[in-house]
Parts: C-alpha cells; sequence; structure tokens
C-alpha cells in the first residue's frame, strides 16, 4: 500500500496551525498579480475561497452552472453554522468542538484537521455578523444559540430556518466586491467536465457553455473544486436537482485518489417519499429536534387505527406514545446525532411501529408549545412550519410532523492533506466534496463551518505555499496539447452519449439507479448485498450506455445531456461506494454493516482493523480501483466506544 502524505505538521496539536503560518511560504502582493487560480463552484466554499483570494490580490476565475451564485445549493442549509464561542457559558470551548466532531465521525477523521476546524470557527462568526448576515440575537442584542445533536452545548449560531441563505449571501457579496474590483471573473452557467494537466499539475480546466453548448479552455496557476457531494447519485435526496459529483470524479479519473467514498450521511428529520415520480425530498432542519420530541406508539393497534384514519395523533395518550431517542439515549435524547437517530428511526419502523405509510415517525411540539407558547416557536422555527404544511398540507402547531430519515450529505469525497490539496499538485478541494474534517457522520450545523473556515481562513494560507514555487511560471497558452487532449475527450464523450439513441430516458434510468442504491448501499448494508451491488452497477453502467435516450443536440442548451453526462458519473460512483462499503468490515457512522452491530443494534466499529482513511486510486472503468490507506492517529483524544445514554 502507498503510504499517504498527509503533510501534518509537527508539534502539540493547538500549536499546528499557528505553526504551519509562521513557516508558510507567502506570495508578495505584485507577484499575486501574475498567478490566476480557477475556483469550481460558488456555495459557501468556492464563494468565500474566491472572495478571499480576490481580496489578496490573485486573480480569479469563478465558475457555476447554475444562473447566479446565489442559487448554490448552500442556500438550503437551514439549521445553523457551529463555533465555538461559548456565548451562553455553558462550558463550550475549541477543544470540545473538536471533540464533539471527531467522537460524532466515530473517530474516522483526520485530529489535525478537525482542531484547526474548530480552532477557527470563532473567526467566521466575526467575519459574517461583519458582512451583516442577520444571525438570531437574544433581547439584549448578544447573539442567540442553540443545539444540535451529538453535543450538550448550545454553539450553533443561526438565522431562523434560513442560515444557508444568509450565509450565501454574504459570501456571495464579498465575491462579488471583487468582481467589481476586477480581480474576480465570474462563469455563470458553466459547467466543468474535465481538468487540465500540464507535466503532472493542475493548470486549466475543460468546460461547456450551458445556454450555447460551447466548449471552452482555461488556464490557471493552480485549480480549486468546491462543487459539494454526490449525494444525488441516490435520484432521492435533499440535494437540489443539479447538485451532483461530477467534478469530483473527473478529478479522481485523473489520479486524484477518492477517500472514503461509502461514508454518506442519512439525515433523520426529511419529509417522507409521498409518491413513485417525486423527484426530490425535502429536509426538515435539525434544529427542530431542540424543541420537537420525536416518537411512535407503543401499541400496535394504535398504529393500526392511525393508518385507517379511526385516530388521529392527539388521541393517543401520553402513556402510549414511545418517545424512543429519550428511552435509549437519555443523556442526548432527540438531540443525538444524525446516524444514530436514522438508524433508531428504520429500527422502529422495521418493527411495525411506521406511521403514515409505515415508514415515517412522529415530530411533535405539543410539549414545547406549552411550555414557551406558540409565538416562540414560530419565531424560532415559523418559516419550517410553513414549508411543512406546503408540502404535506397538515398544520404542524396542530398535529405533529411526519419524518424519517434520507440522504443528506457525503463525508466521503476527495483526498486532500493538511494544505487541502489533492495528490495532483495545484489541485485543492473544500468543503463538502473533500473528505477531511467529518469521519463517517457530520454533526449537524458542522457543514457550513467547513465550508466557510475552508474558503477564508484556510485555503488564502495554504495555496500560498504551493503558488510561491510557481512565480516564475508564464500563463500558458491553452493551445498547448494537453488541453487539446482534454477537450478531444471530451467531445469524444458527448458525442458517444448523443449517438446511443436509446429507448430510456435518463431519468428513468437514473430512478432505476437510485433505488438500487439505496437499496443495497443505503442506511443498512451487508457483505450479500454490497457484491450484488457491484454486480448489479456494472450491468446498469453498460445498459446506460447501450439504452439512454437523448433527445436536443450537443451544441445548444441541452439540459438532458447534462443530466446524461453526471448520471453516467453518478453509477460509476455508486459502484465505488459499494467496494468501499465491502472492503471496510465494520460499522461506523453512516456505514452501517448488519454483519457488525453490538446486541443493542449499535454500531460496531473495528478500531484494531479499519482506523484509516480508505483513499482510491482510479485504474479504468469497469476495473478495480487500487486501495490506498492513510493511517489515523489521535494523541489528545481517547478512542472510545460512542456512548450517548450516559
Amino acid at each position: 500500500m502507498t503510504k499517504l502524505n498527509a503533510r501534518i505538521p509537527e508539534g502539540p496539536l493547538a500549536e499546528k496551525w499557528t505553526s504551519y503560518k509562521a513557516g508558510q511560504k507567502l506570495v508578495n502582493p505584485a507577484n499575486k498579480r501574475k498567478l490566476d487560480i480557477i475556483v469550481v463552484g460558488t456555495g459557501l466554499a468556492g464563494a468565500s475561497a474566491a472572495a478571499s483570494l480576490g481580496e489578496l490580490g490573485f486573480n480569479v476565475k469563478a465558475f457555476c452552472y447554475q444562473d447566479s451564485p446565489r442559487r448554490a445549493h448552500s442556500i438550503a442549509a437551514q439549521g445553523g453554522i457551529n463555533a465555538a464561542k461559548n456565548y451562553p457559558n455553558d462550558g463550550d470551548s475549541v477543544y470540545r468542538l473538536y471533540y464533539d466532531t471527531i467522537k460524532g465521525g466515530d473517530y474516522r477523521a483526520r485530529e489535525a484537521n478537525v482542531y484547526r476546524l474548530a480552532e477557527v470557527s470563532g473567526s467566521i462568526i466575526d467575519q459574517c455578523v461583519a458582512q451583516g448576515v442577520p444571525f438570531a440575537r437574544e433581547y439584549g442584542g448578544l447573539l442567540d444559540n442553540r443545539s444540535f445533536g451529538g453535543a450538550q452545548v448550545s454553539r450553533t449560531f443561526y438565522a431562523r430556518g434560513q442560515t444557508g441563505q444568509q450565509l450565501l449571501l454574504g459570501a456571495y457579496s464579498a465575491m462579488m466586491r471583487q468582481v467589481n474590483a476586477g480581480t474576480v471573473k465570474l462563469f455563470p452557467r458553466t459547467e466543468m467536465l474535465d481538468i487540465v494537466l500540464v507535466e503532472g499539475k493542475a493548470r486549466g480546466i475543460i468546460t461547456r457553455n450551458l445556454v450555447t453548448g460551447k466548449i471552452e479552455r482555461h488556464f490557471g496557476h493552480a485549480v480549486v473544486i468546491a462543487t459539494g457531494g454526490y449525494g444525488r447519485a441516490f435520484y432521492l435526496s435533499t440535494n437540489a436537482m443539479g447538485s451532483n459529483g461530477s467534478a469530483v470524479w473527473q478529478v479522481y479519473k485523473r489520479g486524484a485518489l477518492f477517500a472514503n467514498p461509502s461514508f454518506v450521511q442519512i439525515h433523520p428529520t426529511c419529509i417522507p417519499v409521498h409518491g413513485d415520480y417525486q423527484s426530490k425530498l425535502t429536509l426538515m432542519s435539525e434544529s427542530l429536534r431542540n424543541d420537537g420530541r420525536i416518537w411512535v406508539p407503543k401499541k400496535k393497534e394504535d398504529v393500526e387505527a392511525l393508518s385507517e384514519g379511526r385516530i388521529v395523533p392527539k388521541d393517543i395518550a401520553e402513556d402510549d406514545r414511545d418517545y424512543y431517542l429519550e428511552r435509549r439515549y437519555p443523556a442526548f435524547g432527540n438531540l443525538v446525532p444524525r446516524d444514530v437517530a436514522s438508524r433508531a428511526a428504520k429500527e422502529r419502523c422495521d418493527a411495525g411501529f411506521g406511521v403514515g405509510s409505515g415508514l415515517a415517525v412522529y415530530l411533535d411540539f405539543q410539549e414545547s408549545i406549552q411550555r414557551l407558547g406558540k409565538h416562540v416557536i414560530e419565531e424560532r422555527y415559523g418559516n419550517l412550519f410553513q414549508m411543512y404544511e406546503k408540502i404535506v398540507d397538515e398544520n404542524p402547531y396542530e398535529t405533529p410532523m411526519m419524518i424519517y430519515p434520507a440522504i443528506h450529505y457525503c463525508m466521503g469525497g476527495v483526498w486532500v492533506d493538511y494544505e487541502l490539496m489533492t495528490t495532483i499538485p495545484g489541485l485543492f478541494s473544500l468543503g463538502e466534496c473533500n473528505f477531511s474534517d467529518h469521519g463517517a457522520n457530520r454533526l449537524g450545523a458542522s457543514a457550513l463551518m467547513q465550508g466557510l473556515a475552508d474558503g477564508y481562513f484556510i485555503l488564502p494560507y495554504t495555496i500560498q505555499n504551493y503558488l510561491a514555487s510557481e512565480i516564475l511560471t508564464p500563463r500558458m497558452p491553452t493551445t498547448l496539447p494537453e488541453f487539446g487532449e482534454a477537450e478531444s475527450h471530451i467531445r469524444e464523450r458527448l458525442d458517444k452519449l448523443m449517438q446511443i439513441k436509446g429507448s430510456q430516458s435518463v431519468d428513468q434510468i437514473h430512478r432505476k439507479f437510485g433505488l438500487l442504491l439505496w437499496e443495497l448501499v443505503g442506511m443498512a448494508r451487508n457483505k450479500e448485498g454490497l457484491n450484488k451491488a457491484v454486480k448489479e452497477f456494472a450491468m446498469l453502467r453498460e445498459e446506460f450506455w447501450k439504452d439512454v435516450r437523448i433527445p436536443g443536440g450537443a451544441e445548444e442548451m441541452n439540459p438532458e445531456l447534462e443530466k446524461a453526462a453526471r448520471v453516467a458519473d453518478f453509477i460509476e460512483t455508486g459502484e465505488l461506494m459499494a467496494r468501499d462499503a465491502l472492503q471496510r468490515e465494520e460499522s461506523c457512522g453512516g456505514h452501517f454493516r448488519e454483519e457488525y452491530q453490538t446486541p443493542e443494534g449499535e454500531a460496531s466499529r473495528n478500531d484494531d482493523d479499519f482506523m484509516f482513511v480508505a483513499a482510491w486510486e482510479y485504474t479504468g472503468t469497469g476495473k478495480e480501483p487500487v486501495l490506498h490507506k492513510e493511517a489515523l492517529h489521535y494523541e489528545s483524544i481517547k478512542v472510545q466506544t460512542r456512548n450517548y445514554k450516559i
């Protein structure tokens, strides 16, 4: 096995980042103007990186497939952003945030990266307040905090149920300031289709203009991808329809290692599936678990009566309700981490106590409304309640919400070192599309924290350590053979897609694949199902390339062609997810192998054999990838079985 070099600084954990910054190479202001940086993706990670790099004086090209960066999927994050400021004075600290994150990720995250994330978290809040982000405030004017899963302190800053939107507007404003200043050039409705390597270094990208269909070449001294996760591979997920993992997959095929692809998060509070032709799922924020209590009936006759409409939830007496999270995990109750809450909901539904269609549990605010008053709940969660009522046509102030777990976030992604650089020199990866900070399960409100930390406070330092050696590298013409080779590869792929002229739509195949992926590589996995998945996905890949139907042409606006290229990548990604889950013979975080569980149904880790990052190397479509391992070591934390009961 190749030993991966994570380039973690020497010294005590709490001093590593300070030590790194003190010894890193810098680029002086005059030389920054000579260097071009490509940023792909303009969500929180990409927009904050583009804004920061532009402010420093680099020339930045920022790309997004949306018509505006304001439509990046970061806008959908609802509940909040974590930071270790300890405003409530309830015992929080940088160390406790680091500890909760490592523990929440089931001891499968890199310690140094997580501590750095906790260390810079407070600066994110200061930055966003300065930008005018309207965080909720207490009566006295101080910023308010609320609790999220996996923590016993209140460290989550929020703006009602619109935190992602408000943070994105802040990052977008900072980026557009640089657009106006001329340091950032924005390319909306443009999708990256390949990366260009010159002498082994990332030197540019090949894109497609989604309005005209034109293939274009772009040079950069360094390339940054910040394109989010691959959760849409499952077809039904909480991600936006356009969210995709294609940029990640393309750089993987060019030599960047793909780490922990099987680590995908199941979010416990999603509105259940309500039809065969539904195209996406809607998330109800984890923040609702602060004041909402989760339960199912204790008696199966009550479940039957509910399904037949003979009674309604409020008819069930308190003693006949099973508040199963409070029963099983008394120390954390409804605020256990997402993977724990999701499996507990599945267990109750599998046992026959699910409500609605049988695949739902109740999230009930009756007790909080009585204790706090409806107006307080309305102030905290009003827009979320409105969203639920519009979708389900039930008033959640009067009737409990029905929720069920769904695919939400990807902890796996491109392998990066401490500097956020991939195994391709000059290629950096930020936010959800890298693997580094969340281990096998992400704590709620930590995605926004990681995206902004990477973009505002980490990459602007670490990328200079690389670019300091590139100041004598001239801007390369995009007529170089390497650009031509990459463009030819893309044109051949698009032409091949257009020439198939099969009988199935892209969505038909994607839906079929997504259902298989959920069934075999979803919330629960086993050896038999994963072996079946590898074979089924290979067959489906062949079926796709023989029978997909794409109307229209390649050199014009063609959303079906866009989707087809992404679904082709999703199917191959699914194969790698299954292989990764198959080799990891343990249960940890969001990766739950049914063969490896405790008598109580909890995840059973194998630290002796699997305390490593699984980083996969591409060897060709349909071929067995090569596994590389980065061993994980914990110097400042005791590795132990997660316990949310005491």
